[in-house]
């Protein structure tokens, strides 16, 4: 299937998910995302769920990376050029919803990509390779090119792979692991 297929397919599916589906489904990705040998890092990148999308509730991952002291960062986007500035996620960082819905920090200490060591990526669909198939915008191809070439780049997903994504284009940047409630994909 080409990107525009699956985002469709993929986008169907997730609206037929019940919330507690969500709920059970993000707790078993969080609960598998303690298997990775990725713990020996200090800096990582998580987005906020967007509830209207029903994507992966981050909230159980976000519990575990304070609860190992780790350093995470957020993002806030900018639609005009696409682009995402990166913060700090404190305790006094006040998050409002943007123009599309997407919970972002106001303002706080700004985090260069090249400090980001492990990404935990948004996505509609993925395949076997480690291709991923985003909402479409290129913000994630654009944010992972400034990180730094060693960056973990994981992706969530509450579906299995896709044999093939038959679109992918050069500038589209892999993923290293996709997780999803049953099964770690390991494409290094």
């Amino acid at each position: 299937m080409n990107k525009k297929q699956l985002r469709d397919k993929y986008k169907s599916r997730r609206n037929n998910l019940s919330l507690e589906e969500i709920d059970d489904y993000s707790l078993q990705i969080a609960n598998l995302i303690i298997n990775l040998p990725i713990w020996k890092y200090s800096f990582y990148h998580i987005f906020l769920s967007i509830k209207s999308l029903k994507e992966i509730n981050t909230g159980p991952l976000l519990a575990i990376l304070s609860g190992k002291d780790k350093n995470i960062i957020i993002s806030k986007s900018d639609f005009e050029d696409c682009t995402m500035s990166h913060f700090l996620l404190q305790d006094n960082t006040i998050l409002k919803l943007n123009s599309r819905n997407i919970p972002e920090p106001e303002d706080g200490i700004k985090i260069s990509s090249k400090q980001v060591e492990v990404v935990f990526i948004p996505l509609v669909a993925f395949d076997q390779h480690g291709n991923r198939v985003g909402y479409g915008k290129g913000f994630y191809d654009a944010f992972l090119k400034n990180c730094h070439k060693s960056t973990l780049k994981i992706g969530l997903s509450f579906f299995s792979a896709e044999e093939s994504i038959y679109d992918c284009e050069p500038h589209d940047v892999p993923l290293d692991y996709c997780i999803t409630p049953s099964k770690i994909y390991n494409f290094k």
